[in-house]
């Protein structure tokens, strides 16, 4: 996203969005592993193009680290609306529709074709509420959902390769602190593990359906 003065949200905003701003870390983009894509389970193969691209301005890629992009927020979303946000799928799909006419209408080319600049125009005007019925309301939820497909947990399919972690500097979980993870000037290394991988909790991946 453009440093400018109509950036959507700045990764100092989102960082303080999630209640750890100052901690991010860099991470070389060039690191990050990419996984092949997976097929989308509940949204057809436009809406999630669509989706990817939203996701990929909501919170992008620059010199401080990946973005939600690499963090594969757009599966995440995907498979949750197959499951817990269900109820929010009627919505997605009137809302990247309206988001892909709106930018053929606004700037002449389908959203996912359309230069950096010019999604981020057309997002800032879907944040002020234009360009379709409840606009800004579909950007609040999907901007929601965004960041929770960065920063979660990877059992939940998003996060990948714990890139949003990272990003924050947050090491993961912790069943026990020693005396040096508890000191203040050393940043505690990170476990690069999911919940799930410990015994303790369930295995019982998230409902699909």
């Amino acid at each position: 996203m453009d440093h400018s003065d109509d950036i959507l949200v700045t990764r100092r905003e989102l960082l303080k969005r999630v209640g750890v701003a100052g901690a991010a870390a860099a991470v070389p983009i060039d690191a990050i592993a990419q996984a092949t894509r997976e097929p989308f389970e509940t949204l057809t193969a436009a809406e999630g193009a669509t989706l990817e691209a939203i996701v990929a301005r909501l919170i992008p890629t620059d010199a401080s680290g990946p973005g939600a992009a690499e963090a594969h927020a757009a599966r995440y979303i995907d498979r949750a609306l197959g499951g817990f946000l269900a109820p929010f799928l009627v919505a997605y799909r009137g809302g990247l529709s309206g988001i892909e006419s709106y930018a053929r209408t606004a700037k002449g080319a389908p959203f996912t074709q359309l230069p950096a600049q010019d999604q981020d125009a057309v997002l800032t005007d879907v944040e002020s509420n234009k360009g379709f019925p409840a606009a800004g309301l579909f950007f609040n939820v999907v901007l929601s959902h965004t960041i929770q497909g960065t920063f979660c947990d990877p059992f939940y399919g998003g996060n990948a390769n714990f890139v949003g972690w990272d990003l924050i500097g947050y090491p993961g979980i912790r069943l026990t602190a020693t005396a040096n993870d508890q000191r203040m000037d050393v940043s505690p290394a990170p476990t690069h593990m999911s919940a799930y991988d410990f015994s303790m909790f369930s295995r019982k991946k998230p409902d699909a359906r």
